[in-house]
């Protein structure tokens, strides 16, 4: 049985997860690109461009809200995991006690989750200061902490199958990267060519895009969550099998 043995793996990394919110290099890292995004996409073009009914300000920040969930729940669960195994080998220690890997990978996964969403609430709020008409939709929540969940579940699989810490960002570059430019986040997937939009809707980042702008599921939608929980599915899967088969 799982029951709280994941606690003890989340508490550590919300302790030093604590430690890091005292630095004040923290909190402009978590912000500093969704920031200049922001700054230059979306104040620059923000009253000038409309989409889809509504000025570009209002379309970008709940993009800009999805990115950052996604690159922090990501980055931060992979490199933490990454360094604990190669560097300061405490990531075997959680192998050699008597914990189930399913625990492991929650207790992690949770904690990139909260990372995510705090950097998340971050840029959330610089919208509300920025703009007077945006909007909370019933699924932004929901789907925001499904988001969280995929990549913090995708960030425990890089973390575990990199063989150096500059592998991870190989894997940025190859995989994060592409999705923070084209999944919806700047402007609608409709609008990227035709021969690249198959591989751009195979991007789990480009459907979180598409619901967490959406006021109710309707059939796209509805293909679209299905999606998302496959992938979330999919990862926390292999993410726990990968802890479970860990020799190093």
């Amino acid at each position: 049985m799982i029951g709280k043995a994941w606690y003890p793996i989340f508490l550590r990394e919300m302790l030093l997860f604590r430690r890091q919110l005292l630095r004040i290099s923290y909190l402009f890292s978590a912000m500093l690109i969704p920031i200049i995004y922001l700054l230059t996409f979306g104040l620059g073009l923000g009253r000038m461009v409309q989409i889809k009914g509504t000025d570009y300000l209002n379309y970008l920040i709940p993009g800009l809200v999805s990115l950052t969930s996604m690159m922090n729940s990501y980055t931060w669960v992979a490199n933490a995991l990454n360094l604990n195994r190669l560097y300061f080998k405490n990531f075997q220690v959680f192998i050699q006690a008597p914990i189930q890997p399913s625990a492991i990978m929650i207790g992690e996964v949770l904690a990139g989750m909260v990372k995510g969403l705090f950097a998340s609430g971050l840029i959330l709020i610089v919208g509300f200061i920025t703009t007077r008409n945006l909007s909370i939709t019933p699924l932004f929540v929901p789907i925001l902490l499904l988001n969280c969940f995929l990549f913090s579940s995708l960030g425990v699989i890089t973390g575990m199958i990199t063989k150096s810490h500059e592998d991870t960002a190989t894997y940025n570059n190859f995989f994060i990267l592409p999705m923070a430019f084209f999944s919806g986040t700047f402007f609608p997937v409709e609008r990227i060519p035709q021969p690249f939009q198959a591989v751009v809707w195979a991007f789990p980042l480009t459907h979180a895009n598409i619901l967490i702008r959406e006021n109710s599921i309707d059939l796209y939608g509805l293909l679209s969550l299905v999606v998302l929980l496959l992938y979330a599915i999919v990862f926390f899967i292999i993410g726990s099998r990968l802890i479970r088969d860990y020799s190093e």
